[in-house]
């Protein structure tokens, strides 16, 4: 999904820029017909001369508004997208084309609109006499030039206004670049921004257009924009938290009545009057009793596509953790390793050793192209897999007084379901940062379950060393992290401490839905 924040606000200073010729059109139509007498005329006439409506107001003030616009596309569809182009390597050289391209754009934007207020300057007779009719040319103080003398006039005031403009846009790109980097929910991410951009857009127009001298602001502000507020918490928070439950359960409920009375607040801060407690009160009561099912209404007809947004990224993210946990363990490294450990006890005619590790592999594999393939499976199946894991290890690391290797598995009994390959990134850094061949070395796991619970700790030494496979930690720490948030949001605690040359990491899961209960085996 395209983020179209950009396209949102395209369209919305285009819609500014129609009213506004309209506006001017109506003006031009009614000074014609004599509906409208301009108090300006006679002075204008003493400054500059005769005057005439449409070539003194009408085509300046169309010019102004066509060359704003015209520049703000510049901006937004040449210059960014040349700005973009610029690298670091551009910048470490003096000379750079993308830099050059991306400044000529800027100079030549600068000079082509101060060159046309210039000329909106000239027709006006701003230099002559200023008055509120052109009011874009006195923002830019053009009024004080004198026009088409000098081409550079008034080229440093517009410099200050691109750049400024500039700047903007390019907050504006950056926080679309937040949104749209892949962590988290990002397609939901995207979905919440394509709504609030638009409807925010349309709020600042019925602001502007209706109320273009902002007398009544406190009163717009108070009473559209907790309207506004309710309906966008409530679209994407509340309704998709709360599924198919009933709005009278107390999670749900008290969210709905947080939301309104905090947005209501915003009422309560604009009005000061004898009555302001009873307008707050029934302002409230609309918000909760109007705003909220009327939200309801619209969400339900767009339920499927954000329910299906929010479930389709937990699953991009899902198979892609999956997908990478199974790339880590069918890793030529890790194969090669386990046939070496295999080939060097069938040379030490250790068959019964030798048969165990290749059971034991071929379990492995079996479990990851089978058991991981399931949303989730019960703890009996995790925990051989971690056993498996660690014989073959065993295997592989020479026996040792300096090596210690613990673990209470066996005596573990769990029966939950859980996710696969959920705990072995932990063991597997742990093997792979705890064992020294020249140091004291140990790693030791431990798991507690209870009916509610599942508990996970595992302590490994630190060795500082560069190996061949220094740049592969599993999935990393970090996706692990990610794996944890989309699986059991809210439900898990994890710990990574290092401390007195021993790295801990401490996993506590929570399990609220009764249906990882591995009783229920048809799942």
């Amino acid at each position: 999904m395209k983020i179209r924040w950009r396209e949102h606000e395209i369209i919305f200073i285009t819609l500014l820029v129609i009213i506004q010729v309209i506006i001017y059109l109506k003006q031009l139509y009614e000074a014609s017909v004599g509906m409208t007498v301009v108090s300006y005329a006679k002075e204008f006439e003493e400054a500059g001369g005769k005057f005439i409506y449409w070539k003194q107001v009408f085509a300046p003030q169309l010019m102004e508004v066509l060359l704003l616009f015209a520049a703000y596309l510049a901006i937004n569809l040449v210059i960014l997208p040349l700005i973009k182009k610029i690298s670091f390597n551009d910048v470490e050289r003096i000379f750079s084309k993308n830099i050059l391209w991306a400044a000529l754009a800027v100079i030549c934007t600068c000079y082509l609109l101060a060159a046309g207020m210039n000329l909106v300057a000239y027709l006006s007779r701003q230099h002559l006499y200023t008055y509120w009719g052109h009011r874009y040319v006195f923002w830019l103080k053009y009024n004080n030039f004198q026009p088409l003398t000098n081409v550079f006039n008034g080229v440093g005031a517009i410099a200050g206004m691109v750049l400024r403009v500039i700047a903007l846009a390019g907050v504006r790109e950056f926080i679309c670049w937040l949104i749209v980097r892949p962590w988290g929910r990002r397609e939901f991410r995207v979905l919440i921004t394509n709504n609030i951009t638009p409807l925010f857009f349309i709020y600042l127009l019925v602001l502007i257009v209706l109320n273009p001298l902002h007398q009544d602001f406190l009163l717009y502000f108070g009473c559209v924009t907790p309207v506004f507020l309710v309906y966008l918490f409530t679209t994407f928070w509340i309704f998709p938290f709360k599924g198919d439950a009933s709005f009278l359960q107390a999670p749900v409920l008290k969210r709905i009545l947080l939301v309104t009375f905090l947005c209501s607040i915003l009422s309560k801060v604009c009005f000061h009057h004898d009555k302001a407690m009873l307008f707050y009160s029934l302002y409230w009561a609309f918000l909760l009793f109007g705003v909220v099912p009327l939200s309801w209404l619209l969400y339900q007809q767009r339920k499927k596509q954000i329910l299906q947004l929010r479930g389709m990224e937990t699953a991009l993210a899902q198979s892609d953790a999956n997908l990478q946990l199974l790339r880590s363990q069918i890793n030529p490294h890790f194969l090669f390793n386990a046939l070496n450990t295999l080939y060097a006890t069938a040379l030490q005619h250790d068959s019964e050793k030798t048969a165990e590790g290749i059971q034991q592999l071929g379990d492995m594999m079996r479990f990851m192209l089978d058991d991981n393939t399931k949303a989730f499976i019960p703890m009996e199946k995790e925990i051989d897999y971690l056993k498996n894991y660690i014989s073959l290890q065993k295997l592989r690391i020479l026996s040792s007084s300096d090596i210690a290797i613990e673990d209470n598995l066996d005596e573990v009994r769990c029966h939950h379901l859980v996710a696969p390959m959920l705990f072995i990134p932990f063991v597997e850094n742990a093997f792979k940062h705890g064992i020294s061949g020249k140091e004291l070395s140990w790693v030791v796991l431990k798991m507690e379950c209870s009916e509610k619970d599942i508990l996970f700790e595992v302590r490994n030494s630190i060795h500082r060393r560069v190996d061949m496979e220094a740049g592969r930690t599993g999935i990393g720490l970090q996706n692990v992290k990610g794996r944890l948030n989309l699986l059991y949001p809210h439900q898990h605690e994890l710990l990574i401490e290092e401390k007195d040359g021993e790295f801990i990491i401490r996993l506590h899961i929570t399990i609220t839905n009764r249906n990882h209960v591995a009783s229920d085996r048809n799942r």
